[in-house]
């Protein structure tokens, strides 16, 4: 049975012992399960060379975009997640002596470990308010269960009657589905919808607000005063309430 690549040092070691206890190449062939030619070019070249060891690095073709153009096919991707093939293709092959076709970059994307996905969908956040939810997640990161127990969330939403899918696909790996450059942010606004107000905590369900009026500051501490101390006076531990737009705490009110 023949092999598809080139014996490793170990096996033409084997061959080489194996002549040297006097087998033929058809007992050597049968017992170590190479082929006849095999056998017969391992032992000549160590007969003729003293060559125990392959000096074939790999077989096939070479390939088109070595290190140094797969770096640069990264900085490619990482600049536009979204390129098409033909994008990234184009792009790399601008100022290149030796250009390469869309298979040649579907296979080098795939081997640096690039697949296309569908981008997960995120908010749309603001510097500012990224640095606040940095500071909150690490002035809390300590609790515990019981803790947030004593935590009531707020949001608002808007549901759209009509929504465009808009289907966009990116190239990412693995492990980068939550990176900000593979996400496509959301926005909670266009069409016609309604928008309402909501308030959970860990031991019961708040009340669902319509909304019929912009949502401003003034709005806001309106809920609050309506909804969110009524919602919190049965409880017999201080709420935090939390929302997107407001994070600060609220007592309960003796």
């Amino acid at each position: 049975m023949g092999k598809k690549g080139d014996l490793s040092n170990f096996e033409r070691g084997m061959v080489v012992g194996a002549r040297w206890a006097g087998l033929s190449i058809s007992q050597s062939a049968q017992l170590l399960g190479f082929s006849h030619t095999t056998m017969s070019r391992v032992y000549k070249e160590w007969c003729e060379k003293g060559k125990t060891s392959s000096m074939r690095q790999s077989c096939g073709r070479k390939c088109l975009v070595n290190a140094r153009g797969q770096r640069r096919m990264g900085r490619l991707i990482q600049a536009d997640r979204r390129a098409t093939l033909t994008e990234i293709t184009t792009r790399y092959n601008r100022g290149m002596q030796q250009s390469i076709c869309e298979a040649t970059t579907r296979t080098t994307v795939r081997r640096m470990g690039y697949n296309s996905r569908r981008p997960h969908r995120g908010p749309l956040i603001s510097t500012t308010n990224r640095k606040k939810r940095l500071q909150f997640a690490r002035a809390h990161q300590n609790w515990t269960v019981e803790d947030w127990k004593n935590v009531a969330w707020s949001d608002e939403s808007r549901f759209l009657l009509k929504h465009s899918d808009g289907r966009v696909r990116i190239w990412r790996k693995q492990n980068e589905n939550m990176d900000p450059s593979c996400l496509v942010t959301t926005l909670q606004a266009g069409g016609g919808g309604v928008m309402v107000w909501g308030m959970f905590s860990w031991h019961t369900l708040g009340p669902l607000v319509p909304i019929g009026h912009r949502l401003n500051a003034t709005a806001n501490l309106s809920i609050v005063s309506d909804h969110v101390h009524a919602f919190m006076a049965p409880c017999t531990h201080p709420l935090m309430a939390t929302s997107s737009r407001m994070m600060h705490r609220v007592t309960k009110l003796e």
